[in-house]
């Protein structure tokens, strides 16, 4: 295995740093941000932790984005300058500054306000669908399930549940193929209930910064180590009026990125929602 590049040193990006060092499945996390004393700061913080920890992972830091060239993924994250996601115009400079670079590694999308910026990166910047995501729907999905778990007076280990769709206003759970305990979540939990916990997804979004940087770890170590696992993330579909609509998809991870997106399980009034979000993105 090469190494992880973490673009950005702000909140989100030493927390992706962290989560990643801390669950030691990858060999090499390197912090990129042009604040060097920063990333250098962070890292050195890290990797003085590993003791206590019990990591080997090692932890680098860089100033210039060239550094991230060659990496088996790259996640975008903050700035160290005020915790701003990299999104809209600045982010997408950063991204075509990596593409001249020859950058060609899957890129993850940390943070959770960077749909615009991944429609922009497939349709100006041509980088492919499948190398390019956003991680921040899978926070969302472990709040939810947590919740969920709470509902029927037990752990949200045991749900199992999926959010397509755009959140937060947008969002759409597959109720339909829930589950709680190996059980229908609909037998576990009456339907006052369960639209209670829709009407909460608003207020669950934005996800904080450990909340997504635990995501975006296991949708990178996904892609670095090749586990095919699968994951509601953002990416960009062929739907809506634009050439790539962003919206919150199952899909199945490996290396270089999308294996394949899903079909979820949905009931008639859940697929138009779903189709409405996307039309209106």
């Amino acid at each position: 295995m090469g190494f992880i590049a973490i673009v950005g040193s702000g909140a989100l990006g030493g927390a992706v740093a962290h989560a990643l060092a801390v669950r030691d499945r990858v060999t090499h996390v390197r912090l990129i941000d042009p604040a060097g004393q920063v990333a250098r700061g962070k890292a050195l913080d890290i990797q003085q932790s590993s003791p206590i920890d019990g990591f080997s992972t090692r932890l680098t830091s860089a100033e210039s984005i060239e550094a991230a060239v060659g990496a088996d993924a790259i996640a975008i994250c903050d700035s160290a300058d005020g915790n701003v996601e990299h999104a809209g115009e600045g982010g997408l400079g950063l991204l075509r500054h990596l593409v001249r670079a020859g950058g060609r590694s899957p890129i993850v999308l940390a943070g959770a306000s960077q749909r615009e910026l991944l429609a922009r990166a497939v349709t100006e910047l041509h980088i492919p669908r499948a190398h390019v995501l956003g991680s921040a729907p899978v926070a969302l999905e472990s709040a939810l399930r947590a919740l969920a778990g709470l509902t029927v007076d037990g752990s949200g280990v045991e749900v199992s549940l999926r959010i397509v769709g755009v959140p937060p206003r947008a969002a759409v759970v597959a109720w339909e193929e829930a589950t709680a305990y190996g059980q229908p979540l609909a037998t576990e939990m009456p339907p006052h209930a369960i639209a209670g916990l829709a009407a909460r997804i608003p207020g669950l979004w934005p996800p904080g910064p450990y909340a997504l940087a635990s995501a975006a770890a296991r949708v990178i170590e996904a892609i670095a180590l090749g586990s095919r696992r699968r994951f509601s993330c953002f990416i960009a579909t062929d739907s809506g009026p634009l050439r790539a609509a962003v919206g919150a998809m199952p899909i199945e991870i490996g290396r270089g990125g999308v294996q394949r997106v899903l079909e979820p399980a949905l009931t008639r009034q859940e697929r138009t929602a779903l189709e409405n979000a996307l039309e209106k993105v």
